[in-house]
């Protein structure tokens, strides 16, 4: 593993569910695959709340009974209170979507996520490196050849070449940043604020795992309940407001909560038992995602915004999307630019759908009807069905008519 010069079929840097799930998808494959990871297994990360477009990936990947095992709150759906006028929640399930193939997905706890998604990488027969970080691209002309990675307190760097190197490094973006690729959303340059509460309350029955999304003055709060004891809640906000209110994050968050309408009555008897975390700026996309002998995925190809829970599944329906044409490059060398062309062209359609149902959120003014027909005009515009039902599919991650980024068995389409 530490030899000069070790060659793969494909080099992954990047451990996360979408460096993990495309190593393990393209070692399903019989490829050589090598994947680098600058930290050690587990470890902490925000994104808690899943939605139900995972589930063919972890299918692919062999793991709905390994997830049950592990014990995640199942969540059937989400609850919002959003809209000027709006005074109670509101409320979709994800069987709704035609079919109702995918009744659940989870709020996780992301290190044992993350880990298990890692750890069956290495059972399929991923070559796994944590703890060392990739300080360049190797290169032949224009092309990417590889990798030159060293690990932590180690002086000496070690290289690695591969066929098809994949950047999966997420928000460390390491080749967008390398190759001056990265926009940034003007408009959602925002902040966001949380922490972890014991004895929160939940909804009864079914809606007892539910997100709840709760819009408030300027901004907006989560309220992802990650087990019957662990609640996660934070604020979002923009940059601007954080800065015009004088307060620090861990004060606005407080103050957001005490004015709301439904979290406040959830947390009246909860207690704060983790430190507060924050993070800003964070809704980009790379300018493109692949080019000779390189390809983005995830968090390094783009990140739009935590408000409809998206990131995670991105990730993996990217993965499978990219697994799949990375698979195709290694079978058919010559269709390399036709096949990234086409990972990418169908990547951007579906973020470009999330973005804008983002954007008309944040407008703030929208209830659940408004919203409902906004997405049938992003997802359905014939109006061939319900408006609730593309909004409900845009929400699950499984919008009619992308098929082509539905993940699964690579060779599914």
């Amino acid at each position: 593993m530490r030899q000069p010069g070790a060659e793969y079929d494909v080099i992954v840097v990047g451990g996360g569910p979408a460096g993990a799930c495309t190593a393990g998808l393209l070692a399903l494959e019989g490829h050589r695959i090598l994947l680098v990871e600058r930290e050690k297994f587990p470890r902490y990360h925000v994104g808690e709340s899943l939605i139900t477009g995972i589930v063919p990936t972890l299918t692919a990947l062999g793991l709905l009974d390994r997830m049950a095992e592990l014990r995640f709150q199942v969540k059937y759906g989400g609850s919002l209170l959003w809209g000027e006028n709006q005074t109670e929640p509101w409320s979709f399930r994800f069987r709704e979507v035609r079919g109702g193939r995918y009744e659940y997905a989870w709020q996780v706890r992301r290190a044992e996520f993350d880990a298990m998604l890692l750890d069956r990488a290495r059972e399929l027969g991923v070559h796994v490196i944590e703890g060392a970080t990739v300080r360049d691209a190797l290169t032949d002309g224009d092309r990417v050849t590889g990798v030159r990675y060293q690990f932590k307190g180690e002086s000496d760097s070690v290289s690695a070449r591969a066929t098809i190197v994949v950047d999966a490094a997420g928000q460390h973006r390491w080749l967008g940043r390398r190759f001056g690729l990265v926009d940034w959303y003007d408009d959602l340059r925002n902040v966001a604020v949380w922490s972890y509460w014991q004895g929160a309350l939940r909804y009864p029955g079914e809606h007892e795992g539910d997100l709840l999304t709760e819009s408030c003055r300027q901004g907006w709060l989560w309220y992802a309940p990650l087990s019957p004891e662990l609640t996660s809640i934070g604020y979002v906000t923009t940059s601007d407001r954080l800065v015009a209110s004088g307060l620090s994050p861990e004060q606005l968050l407080e103050k957001q909560i005490a004015e709301s309408s439904e979290v406040s009555w959830l947390t009246s008897g909860a207690k704060r038992v983790d430190i507060y975390r924050a993070a800003r700026d964070w809704s980009y996309t790379c300018q493109q995602f692949s080019g000779p002998g390189w390809v983005l995925v995830g968090d390094a190809a783009a990140f739009i915004d935590p408000l409809l829970s998206s990131g995670v599944t991105l990730a993996m329906r990217g993965a499978s999307s990219v697994a799949k044409a990375v698979h195709e490059t290694l079978t058919a060398p010559d269709k390399e630019r036709h096949v990234m062309k086409d990972y990418e062209d169908r990547y951007r359609d579906f973020l470009g759908q999330l973005l804008e149902l983002v954007r008309f959120f944040y407008d703030g003014a929208h209830g659940k009807e408004e919203l409902h027909l906004r997405a049938q005009a992003i997802v359905d515009p014939d109006r061939s069905l319900p408006p609730k039902l593309s909004f409900v599919s845009l929400l699950s991650g499984l919008v009619r008519g992308d098929e082509s980024l539905a993940p699964g068995a690579i060779d599914e389409h």
